[in-house]
């Protein structure tokens, strides 16, 4: 039997996911917590929260997870932007996890889920973006095609089944609390601190606290419309080098440096480097050609007139994102 208000919370160990459960508690919701690895309790340590296993690439533990829950939270996906063999680590779990959540919240009785897709689902081509341009035609990377794919087979399932679905697109979050290890985009601002960014990339970052996308996630929950999308984002994005000029102002003592301008041709080789490193020594580098190719120059931007009318969210000023997010990371530093 479903009971009132029950939530789930998949991925509920993540960046996102533990906020967004701590958020949920603050608000008096009963929520139970799903991880993929019962061992790992220590996000949970003083919260009152039941705790499960569920994977979402095993749709019987969903199921199983389910159980009783009105809402449910689908956070947990693949989310890193490269992988030793990228279609089968990324692209095929977030398919499969996103026929998973549909079919087994048909299957367990759930009234409404609130998808966590991603601004790589979106359409660049006009700026500011709007969720109504459709989907990213960019299919160069297996992480954008899984968010593009994944959120649209989510939408086909939950027509088919009749069950109410509503997708949240969230860009580049940071912000207390955080989990070890850091998510790709937090990492980005602790590189900054760490001086592990030498040279200008050109790439741009959407900053948006993790509480506002846990907010967000909440209000689509209770005042989005069924079979919408909605951008939980800033409207201006934010460079590295922009970053940096913050990070300096914050912490002068740090004596940082402003990224090195240097040739494309010349970023391109260096990336082309670390990814020949990364075939050997199976680690993300920590730049990538592709990178380069997709995301230097690309102004992610966003029209967040739907979000903000139709579930009143009200994002913080990113560069005070930025400053609370740089704070946070120096005072755990040990941590990460």
């Amino acid at each position: 039997m479903t009971q009132k208000n029950l939530a789930l919370v998949n991925g509920a160990n993540g960046h996102l996911g533990n906020n967004l459960l701590r958020l949920l508690l603050s608000k008096g919701i009963p929520v139970r917590a799903s991880v993929r690895n019962l061992e790992n309790k220590e996000a949970f340590s003083h919260l009152d929260c039941e705790v499960v296993q569920a994977d979402i690439t095993d749709k019987q533990s969903l199921i199983k997870a389910l159980q009783g829950v009105h809402t449910f939270y689908a956070v947990g996906a693949a989310f890193k932007l490269w992988a030793k063999d990228p279609k089968r680590e990324i692209y095929d779990v977030n398919l499969l996890g996103a026929r998973n959540i549909v079919e087994a919240a048909v299957e367990a009785g759930v009234k409404r889920i609130v998808y966590v897709s991603s601004i790589a689902a979106l359409n660049y081509s006009k700026t500011p973006v709007k969720e109504c341009y459709g989907y990213n035609p960019d299919r160069r990377d297996m992480y954008y095609n899984s968010k593009n794919d994944g959120e649209q087979l989510a939408f086909k399932l939950a027509e088919k089944h009749n069950i109410d679905l509503v997708a949240v697109l969230p860009s580049a979050m940071i912000g207390e609390t955080a989990i070890a290890p850091l998510s790709v985009s937090y990492n980005i601002i602790n590189l900054i601190l760490k001086k592990a960014i030498p040279v200008e990339t050109n790439i741009a970052l959407n900053w948006i606290d993790v509480k506002d996308v846990a907010e967000g996630c909440y209000l689509a929950a209770t005042k989005g419309k069924n079979g919408e999308r909605y951008i939980l984002a800033n409207e201006k994005c934010t460079s590295i080098q922009q970053t940096t000029r913050i990070a300096q102002e914050l912490f002068p003592e740090l004596k940082l440096k402003l990224p090195l301008a240097v040739p494309k041709s010349v970023l391109l080789a260096v990336a082309w480097l670390m990814e020949m490193r990364s075939k050997f020594n199976g680690k993300a580098p920590l730049l990538s050609t592709k990178d380069i190719k997709m995301f230097s120059g690309l102004q992610q931007d966003f029209d967040l007139s739907k979000s903000r009318e139709e579930l009143g969210f009200i994002p913080k000023d990113p560069h005070e994102v930025v400053k609370e997010a740089m704070r946070y990371l120096r005072q755990n530093e040990d941590r990460f």
